[in-house]
């Protein structure tokens, strides 16, 4: 079996697990109307909310992602742009959606006042992402798994932005602002692909396939998912 897996097989791999699949509809609540999903990716999160009524729109600064987006939905609208300079006018948007993205920004907090800027009066932002930190898994050698989560955690240009939403929203301008943890775990395989994007092969990744096929592996990653309104 091949563990290395493209960044799009990642995406798709997670989008498809049960558990994220459920996560992913509980970030669709309260989204009504025009509703935009930056970072869009292959486009699944705004094809399911053109599927429950909404007028779903995704930007994303890849335009790969975008071709492959847009011929995955060909009845959806999407947009190459910087979530931080969206091609929507003040106020023009009621629900915004940003799942896995920020903490790849330079300015994390330069795309919550973006989303303020197109949200109408009363839109819903909703922002989820994993706590890069946070990763917890079950391994022979806990002080290489605990170096080889910092690590990739330092990979990523604010593993903690995750923890910080609510209170970005807060000074943003955002009211009614709430935020819950939801642990997604994996106990089979279908973990290694992620698993090697950490530990890369070798030995570590060899004892997490040998306890994938043992029944033995364990892997959880808590998701914080925060929502807010535009105040007046």
């Amino acid at each position: 079996m091949t563990f290395v897996a493209t960044m799009l097989e990642l995406l798709d791999a997670f989008d498809d697990f049960p558990q994220a699949r459920v996560l992913r509809e509980r970030t669709y609540e309260g989204l009504t109307g025009t509703v935009v999903d930056v970072g869009c990716g292959s486009g699944l999160a705004v094809g399911e909310l053109a599927a429950l009524g909404a007028t779903a729109i995704g930007v994303d600064l890849d335009t790969d992602m975008i071709e492959i987006a847009a011929e995955r939905w060909p009845d959806c609208e999407f947009h190459i742009a910087d979530v931080t300079d969206l091609p929507f006018e003040d106020g023009s948007i009621t629900g915004y959606r940003a799942d896995k993205v920020l903490h790849d920004l330079p300015d994390p907090e330069a795309a919550v006042v973006e989303a303020h800027r197109v949200l109408a009066e009363g839109g819903r932002a909703m922002l989820v992402a994993q706590d890069w930190d946070a990763y917890m898994i079950d391994s022979d050698d806990p002080e290489l798994t605990r170096d080889l989560v910092r690590d990739r955690a330092d990979g990523v240009q604010h593993p903690w932005v995750a923890r910080q939403y609510r209170n970005l929203l807060l000074d943003n301008g955002f009211t009614d602002v709430t935020a819950e943890v939801h642990t997604i775990v994996w106990t089979d395989e279908a973990a290694l692909p992620m698993l090697a994007n950490i530990g890369g092969r070798g030995p570590w990744l060899d004892e997490q396939a040998a306890r994938a096929r043992e029944d033995r592996l364990f892997v959880a990653v808590p998701f914080i998912l925060t929502t807010g309104i535009k105040g007046s």
